[in-house]
């Protein structure tokens, strides 16, 4: 696991932004929020982005083309990671499930498949949208 101290200054800052965000943001959403921090060009947020991603502490939802911190202590590179997106409100919960999991490196073993990575998205309504 990285540390923050090993972090550079614009990766930092990503995060920090990521991290207290409700909700996921787009590279140029997090652009805008960082022009004040000497941010000018969608290239410096890509490449702190795809660091933190490496690093694990970011995921990209492809299905929204955002970007959310991880917010869990998780082991990503073996794992199946999961999303539940909701499309009311915008809300993003991570989650891994053991079961899925094994179900999904059994396939991969049935049929000879190498997996590199699994990222589920589940799009939807949130409880909290439901009830209201």
């Amino acid at each position: 696991m990285v540390h923050a101290q090993e972090l550079t200054k614009n990766q930092s800052l990503v995060l920090d932004v990521l991290s207290h965000t409700e909700g996921p943001l787009s590279a140029y959403s997090l652009l805008d929020q960082l022009r004040d921090k000497g941010f000018r060009a969608p290239l410096q947020v890509y490449r702190a982005l795809d660091k933190l991603m490496e690093f694990g502490l970011v995921h990209r939802l492809e299905s929204i083309n955002s970007f959310v911190a991880c917010t869990h202590g998780h082991d990503h590179k073996h794992g199946v990671i999961a999303f539940g997106i909701c499309d009311t409100c915008g809300r993003v919960d991570e989650f891994c499930d053991a079961v899925v999991e094994e179900r999904l490196k059994g396939w991969s073993k049935e049929h000879a498949f190498r997996l590199s990575k699994t990222t589920i998205e589940m799009r939807g309504t949130c409880a909290s949208c439901l009830a209201a």
